[in-house]
């Protein structure tokens, strides 16, 4: 919802055509798109970026080395 928002309010700015639209459209479209990469990047690639690195170090970690470094 806090992506969402902001991305459907920038939609008609990025979609201008009239007067002024050639500054207005340019931001528009930076802004729709940088929170449209923000947020697949903040739902998906992270996530699975933490899963594989997570996956990775309990593997490299086995035995006495990982008892050692719970708390």
């Amino acid at each position: 919802m806090t992506s969402a928002v902001p991305m459907v309010g920038m939609l008609p700015a990025a979609l201008a055509t009239g007067v002024g639209s050639d500054v207005q459209r340019g931001l528009g479209t930076v802004i729709v798109g940088g929170l449209f990469a923000a947020t697949g990047l903040i739902l998906f690639v992270i996530p699975t970026l933490h899963f594989v690195i997570e996956r990775f170090m309990e593997k490299r970690m086995s035995g006495g080395a990982k008892e050692a470094l719970q708390v």
